[in-house]
């Protein structure tokens, strides 16, 4: 019998799926690095840092002035002058006087300011932004306790009033790039079963096709040997001969 040949080749939609697939593959992978290095490190060492309880020692306004840089439009940049806010708590992790900040991308942009307002051309609009922070800590807040978080490890003379990543972050990082390549692989792994079902079903069906004919070839040729067979037995055009004759000739 000869070997049946079936078709491995996709489809035009088969090829379009699994390439899709791969693509979130990729994609996921990627995002999983990039958010990692851009959103998930700087998350963790926020989380890292403990809640406690803080009240306010003082509120200082030093005659320090300091630069922030303003744009004005996609080639406008400037610099303008603010003051600094110096707001100095005692936290209950360490028990000790630390300088306050409002998050941590405000520690980092200056570390001796407790509040760094939004940069703005005009100096007073900075000095007035500042001016009622000041205020709001004096007389609001002023030795009413609120919670602060606190590292002992990497700043133990600082605190943070707000975090500015949360567990939600994280969360994001690395839900949103796992989802894509599960959806990626399950996209790839269904079109590959299929593909190879839709294959042996071929193959079962061919395997059918082959076997009718032989069946019906044989069930063909014993009516025609019976035929051939009483052929033989009665030659053809015989003349009947009666028993009279057949006795006078003899």
């Amino acid at each position: 019998m000869a070997k049946m040949r079936v078709s491995y080749e996709y489809s035009e939609a088969e090829d379009k799926s699994i390439r899709l697939g791969l693509f979130l593959i990729v994609c996921g992978i990627l995002s999983l690095f990039i958010l990692g290095f851009c959103w998930l490190s700087p998350t963790l060492q926020s989380m890292q840092s403990k809640p406690a309880n803080c009240t306010v020692v003082s509120v200082l306004r030093p005659e320090e002035m300091f630069e922030c840089v303003f744009t004005c439009g996609a080639d406008c940049k400037g610099t303008s002058l603010y003051p600094c806010l110096q707001i100095f708590v005692n936290n209950s992790e360490s028990n000790s006087v630390a300088l306050l900040h409002f998050d941590e991308q405000q520690l980092v942009l200056n570390p001796k300011c407790s509040y760094v307002p939004p940069c703005e051309r005009d100096n007073q609009k900075n000095k007035d932004n500042v001016l009622w922070w000041e205020d709001y800590w004096t007389k609001e807040v002023s030795s009413q306790s609120f919670t602060c978080f606190f590292n002992q490890q990497r700043r133990p003379d600082d605190v943070l009033w707000r975090r500015s990543h949360d567990a939600s972050v994280l969360l994001h990082c690395v839900l949103w790039p796992m989802v894509s390549l599960l959806v990626g692989t399950l996209i790839v792994l269904l079109t590959v079963c299929a593909r190879s079902l839709a294959v042996r079903a071929e193959a079962i069906q061919k395997r059918k096709c082959s076997y009718e004919p032989e069946g019906n070839s044989e069930q063909g040729k014993t009516p025609a040997n019976t035929n051939t067979a009483s052929f033989r037995t009665l030659p053809m055009f015989a003349v009947p001969v009666r028993r009279r004759d057949r006795e006078q000739e003899h």
